[in-house]
């Protein structure tokens, strides 16, 4: 057990059985009354955002969460194949676990899996990732009046807007957060 004053972002709390990742607090001392904590957390498991106050000095219950670098393998039917860095051991990631990261996974990608009680919660993704897009409509000058974009299908199969002078078969940098062309790799 811990105390809200323990609370930082990233980590990992257990409330009513289910756990939370702490992605943005604020101690708050107004001039009147005592001070509290307001929080912003997601479920691990669903990924809804859950806004709590709490009063400060409140016990929270912190989870243990153990993050370990991984490398992914390859695709089992719905599930996911990852290697243990550190001692070589396979473990199977359901679809569901694996959820949006699946769009940026290439084979031999190195990653890192957060476990709780042995089994997997969510994937660490790198900030980017390069991907090379397998296809995208020629892109044609002089057609719009602002800067333009256009769909692009990436290796992965994840589709992203990238602007029209990037052509089929280059390699582009992707924002794994938001899903966003970030810049062209030679």
């Amino acid at each position: 057990m811990a105390d809200t004053t323990d609370i930082k972002n990233g980590q990992v709390i257990k409330i009513d059985g289910q756990l939370f990742t702490i992605i943005d607090f604020q101690h708050v001392k107004p001039g009147k009354g005592g001070a509290f904590v307001r929080t912003k957390m997601r479920n691990v498991m669903s990924g809804k955002v859950l806004d709590k106050t709490y009063n400060a000095g409140t016990k929270i219950e912190l989870a243990t969460v153990d993050r370990r670098d991984y490398q992914y393998l390859y695709q089992d039917g719905e599930d996911y194949v990852f290697m243990n860095l550190e001692d070589y051991d396979q473990i199977t990631v359901s679809g569901v676990t694996v959820g949006d990261a699946a769009g940026y996974l290439l084979e031999n990608q190195e990653l890192t899996i957060a476990m709780y009680d042995g089994s997997p919660l969510y994937l660490e993704l790198p900030a980017s990732v390069v991907l090379e897009i397998t296809y995208t409509e020629p892109g044609l000058q002089g057609d719009r009046s602002s800067a333009g974009t256009k769909n692009a299908t990436l290796e992965t199969g994840l589709e992203i807007q990238v602007p029209l002078f990037v052509e089929q078969n280059t390699k582009v940098k992707v924002d794994t957060r938001t899903g966003d062309y970030l810049g062209r790799v030679s």
